[in-house]
């Protein structure tokens, strides 16, 4: 999964700012390839390491990115309905437009079996929360967006309680919980369709209440603790939802270290906790969730971030900021090019060595202007219209007099309960 980046253009006020997040693009284009390679050897299965997971390392560059910028977007913001518009519109565009290509194909590439012909899978399309209802996405790397939507609406609540800055703290519980999770869950405890049914129709009222001003701070606190049961009792895996929000939150007290607002120990603690969690769990079949194999990941995902962050003064290679600017493209459009090349010319694995490479290069530059052009004419102008609805917001409430809106500041914001 890919973590949806930032919109950073309208969360920064001086190029130089904006100079300096170009270290986080860059971890996303490493992210991004990353995953890409790990589905590529579909084709060269030979090419697939065994002594780390290539996808679970791009995934957890992603989700500590995510984690390290998303609070500071929302704080800097000051202002929920602001952040949720410039998610929905970072998010959604691209993402319903993948959908809706793979249902038009689906004539001739069905759509995937843990997809369930069942309005639930809808519901679970709309809200993103694939992985703690139980659902399948149309394409199988769309589970990781679960987590970040969690994430998102987990944040927003502390936020209006005034607690966010507890990131350390937040880390490690969420690292507990995984160590407990894994001791006693072995699925989800919430049974059948009706979680997908019922948290679409808490997402869309809490989103339009967020969006509105109208019962925000309770819709923040409903969505925020709905997201917490889901990830706790929906997952497909509780340990492994609970360590993915620990390790969110884990950016997040790296920001704070940065910052000078918090300690580096909350960062260690949470790390070891989250290295340990799949040892005694029951859930943990898969073979990167093995010690040597997923702390060997959780070390390279964690060291790739250092460097990233001690690099982040220098100029970095233009390529690897290209390649997270287009890394959410990249990582939604990948899986469904790789099927349907699959499906236009069979089985590869037997095929010559030089029959494979080629196709593989040929299938990544498909892959890269493919993204590239959904970047140019389907992210960046939704990102446009929502900076221009963000701001049309802001002024109608700072004009005196406005129904509902008595006299106050221009910059009007959200204010966190005090705790």
């Amino acid at each position: 999964m890919i973590v949806a980046q930032p919109d950073t253009a309208s969360s920064t006020t001086s190029g130089g700012h904006n100079a300096r997040l170009g270290w986080l693009d860059a971890l996303r284009g490493l992210g991004a390839l990353a995953v890409v390679a790990e589905h590529t050897p579909w084709l060269m299965p030979s090419l697939r390491p065994d002594w780390f997971s290539l996808g679970i390392y791009g995934v957890l560059v992603f989700f500590l990115v995510s984690g390290y910028i998303i609070p500071a977007s929302l704080e800097r913001r000051g202002d929920v309905r602001a952040f949720w518009i410039s998610r929905l519109f970072r998010l959604y565009p691209i993402y319903l437009l993948v959908v809706g290509v793979v249902l038009a194909l689906a004539f001739w590439m069905p759509v995937r079996h843990s997809v369930p012909r069942h309005p639930s899978a809808v519901a679970a399309h709309v809200t993103m929360l694939f992985d703690v209802v139980h659902q399948g996405g149309m394409a199988n790397t769309m589970w990781t967006l679960s987590y970040e939507m969690v994430f998102y609406l987990i944040v927003s609540a502390l936020f209006m309680r005034g607690v966010h800055t507890r990131s350390g703290t937040f880390a490690i519980v969420f690292g507990v919980v995984a160590i407990c999770a894994g001791l006693v869950l072995s699925g989800p405890l919430l049974p059948d369709h009706w979680p997908a049914i019922v948290s679409c129709v808490l997402f869309v009222a809490g989103m339009v209440c967020l969006i509105s001003g109208r019962f925000r701070a309770v819709a923040a606190y409903t969505l925020g603790l709905m997201a917490l049961g889901l990830l706790l009792f929906g997952s497909y895996v509780p340990w492994f939802g609970a360590a993915i929000l620990a390790v969110m939150f884990t950016g997040t007290a790296i920001y704070r270290w940065e910052q000078g607002t918090g300690g580096l120990l909350p960062v260690v603690v949470s790390a070891v906790l989250v290295a340990v969690a799949p040892v005694w769990s029951i859930q943990a079949g898969w073979w990167w969730v093995r010690p040597g194999a997923w702390i060997t990941t959780l070390a390279l995902a964690g060291g790739t971030f250092a460097v990233g962050m001690a690099l982040r003064g220098r100029t970095v290679p233009a390529v690897l900021t290209w390649l997270g600017l287009i890394s959410y493209s990249v990582y939604l459009l990948h899986v469904p090019l790789m099927a349907y090349l699959n499906a236009s010319v069979g089985d590869l694995r037997a095929a010559p060595v030089v029959v494979q490479m080629a196709l593989i290069l040929g299938y990544l530059a498909v892959l890269l202007c493919v993204s590239w052009l959904t970047y140019r004419f389907v992210e960046s102008p939704a990102r446009r219209l929502g900076r221009s609805l963000i701001g049309r917001g802001v002024s109608l409430r700072s004009r005196p007099g406005t129904p509902g809106c008595p006299n106050r500041p221009a910059a009007s914001r959200d204010t966190p309960h005090p705790g």
